[in-house]
């Protein structure tokens, strides 16, 4: 709609001004005739100047008001580096998305630079099943091709490389130094969105899950879980803390839809342990294959309820249950601390440690509880 018009009498024709009528009762203009000429004098000026600003600005005039300076554009805005934008700000740069052609097309996730001389932390989903060559898209939109230096489906970890100058790697922290309420980022390309921020805070810690798509590796997790949201694209970004540090990989969403329907944020994600996915790095790096953690035996169902426990089918000779002395039928409680009610627990609490770890286990024996503790070992299969 287009503004009011200003209306502006237009001046008398000479010659035709009536003649002046003097109040013959006032020798001098009364006061509040003197009162009232600059009053509505204002008000007339005031009016004028308003709808001539609103006109100005309806047509996007960028004239300068008179008798002032150019107006310029605001400065970007400056954030504190410990901020939430401080910290993206730091971490956007080591952020990647990561494209892989496959049998129905291209799929896209995120990763994040590890090293200087260009190692790259995505999820192993992302890349399984690749026909082609991975490109790597970073921060700035340039992108460069990428080589599949290994993975490991079953903690759902994949590392590839790629060579390009200056790379800022990330600024890893402790996954084991984490406590419920911490602030988070979660960084990534979901939905196709590059370079896309989430906050929200760490909801839930070492939340045992089982995953995996039908017909491929059955996955186990000690997550860390998030309501920052993260959806499709975000697998293989990182989770990072409030000083910009990672301490997680974003992996895996929960879901309200019906089976092949498509998934999306409803506040609750789950990250791999940052601790978990950098041991598995190095070991692929290094060996290119991962070392699985394990404690020597094959446990049953759980129990039902809380403190349950879970049932030992069997205990392997000499293996790391065996040595600490426990047996068939035993039924582990907690392991550090954390309860196991169902096999998922175990088996997921067991993969989130190193081999070599050394952890305490609660068990029961009949009607008799102790503790054991045992130094969990890396599967040679």
């Amino acid at each position: 709609m287009a503004p009011a018009a200003v209306v502006v009498p237009a001046a008398p024709v000479p010659g035709t001004e009536p003649e002046p009528v003097t109040d013959p009762d006032s020798a001098r203009p009364r006061l509040r005739h003197l009162l009232i000429i600059p009053l509505v004098t204002a008000l007339l000026a005031g009016a004028l100047g308003g709808a001539l600003g609103y006109a100005f600005a309806i047509r996007g005039d960028t004239a300068p008001v008179l008798g002032g300076a150019p107006v310029q554009p605001p400065e970007l805005a400056q954030r504190r580096p410990e901020s939430l934008a401080g910290v993206a700000e730091r971490v956007l740069p080591s952020v990647v998305t990561v494209r892989v052609a496959g049998p129905d097309g291209t799929s896209e996730g995120s990763g994040f630079i590890a090293t200087t001389d260009g190692y790259v932390i995505t999820n192993d989903h992302v890349v399984a099943g690749a026909t082609g060559p991975a490109t790597v898209v970073f921060n700035d939109g340039s992108s460069a091709p990428a080589t599949l230096v290994g993975q490991d489906p079953e903690s759902d970890i994949a590392v590839i490389k790629v060579t390009k100058e200056g790379l800022r790697p990330v600024a890893f922290g402790d996954s084991e130094a984490l406590a419920v309420g911490d602030p988070v980022l979660a960084i990534g390309s979901p939905l196709s969105l590059a370079n896309t921020v989430t906050a929200g805070i760490i909801s839930a810690l070492d939340r045992t899950m089982q995953a995996g798509e039908p017909g491929g590796p059955t996955r186990y997790y000690a997550a860390i879980q998030t309501d920052a949201a993260v959806n499709h694209g975000n697998s293989g970004g990182p989770l990072v803390d409030g000083a910009g540090r990672v301490i997680g990989v974003n992996s895996t969403i929960k879901s309200l839809v019906a089976e092949g329907q498509e998934a999306g944020n409803i506040g609750l994600a789950f990250a791999i342990p940052i601790n978990q996915a950098k041991r598995i790095t190095q070991d692929i790096i290094g060996t290119g294959k991962a070392r699985r953690t394990v404690i020597g035996a094959q446990v049953g169902g759980g129990g039902v309820g809380a403190g349950a426990g879970v049932r030992l089918v069997s205990v392997e000779p000499s293996g790391p249950a065996a040595s600490a002395g426990l047996r068939a039928n035993d039924v582990i409680v907690t392991l550090n601390g954390r309860p196991t009610n169902e096999p998922t627990d175990l088996i997921a609490l067991v993969r989130k440690f190193a081999p070599g770890s050394v952890v305490v286990v609660e068990y029961r024996r009949d009607t008799s509880r102790r503790n054991a503790s045992v130094t969990l070992a890396a599967d040679l299969k």
